[in-house]
This record gives structure tokens, sequence and C-alpha cells, in this order.
């Protein structure tokens, strides 16, 4: 599969000291915030156009806590493993929302990376403090 590894590496400074593998093609129909949600083929997002599950559209944390919640998810502590328990990592910038990332079932996560690749890596912060900023939420909900 072809990547496109050295803009991804570039972007997310922290990858390659954490690690992450590629795990699909480029892919234009979703987005973080969907595949963050398990959703892969829906684009969603705040602005008009888009498909966005929550009342509220803007593009600030709260709202995408928002969203999150209207899912079944709660604020947590920690991004630690947790049997059955989905939990999703929400990025931002200045109160805006930036990237979501979702932790699979092994404890590691998982990233859509804008209309690139999914990536697998091992922690939240492996995609912060790049162009998605710093995690500013962790949420869970039981396994669905």
């Amino acid at each position: 599969m072809a990547t496109n590894a050295p803009k991804i590496e570039k972007a997310f400074p922290h990858l390659v000291k954490d690690g992450y593998a590629v795990t699909s093609a480029e892919d234009r129909r979703y987005n973080c915030i969907a595949w963050a949600a398990g959703v892969n083929d829906d684009w969603w997002d705040s602005a008009d156009g888009y498909s966005w599950p929550g009342d509220i559209r803007a593009n600030t944390v709260q709202a995408l806590i928002g969203v999150y919640a209207s899912l079944g998810f709660g604020i947590c502590q920690g991004s630690e493993h947790e049997i059955g328990f989905d939990r999703v990592a929400i990025y931002g910038d200045q109160g805006e929302w930036t990237h979501a990332s979702r932790q699979l079932k092994s404890g590691k996560w998982t990233s859509k990376l804008g209309r690139s690749e999914d990536i697998e890596h091992a922690n939240p912060e492996a995609v912060a403090n790049g162009e998605y900023g710093k995690v500013v939420c962790i949420m869970k909900r039981p396994m669905q």
C-alpha cells in the first residue's frame, strides 16, 4: 500500500518515536470525527453541507463533546485501555476541535488523517502537538 509516510511523519513528529502503522488506503468518504465514532462512510463536520449528529453546529471542543455525549460517551480521566469500553480522544487548539481518535480493542489507537489514510498509533499523544493541537478531552462508553 502506497503511503504518505514522509508527509505524515513531518506533520506528527511523535509518530516515529512512538511507532505507527498505516492501516488503510486514502479514502475521502469519511473523516476523523466520524471514524472515532466508528463510522467509515460519512463525513462529519459542523459546517453546513455535512453530516453532524449534534444540535450545536460549531467548531468548538464543547460542541464535539456534545456530539460524542449524544452517542453515549462520557468524559473520563486517562487513556489507558479498559476492557469493555470504547474510548475517544478529542484534540483541540484555542477552543476549537481539530481531530479525534479512537482506542481499538487491542489498546492501541486509530486516527483518520483528514482525507488521507487511517493509521494505528500507540497512544493519543502520538498525533498531538503537531497539526492537531493537543489532547483536550478523553471520553468513554460501554462497548456496543
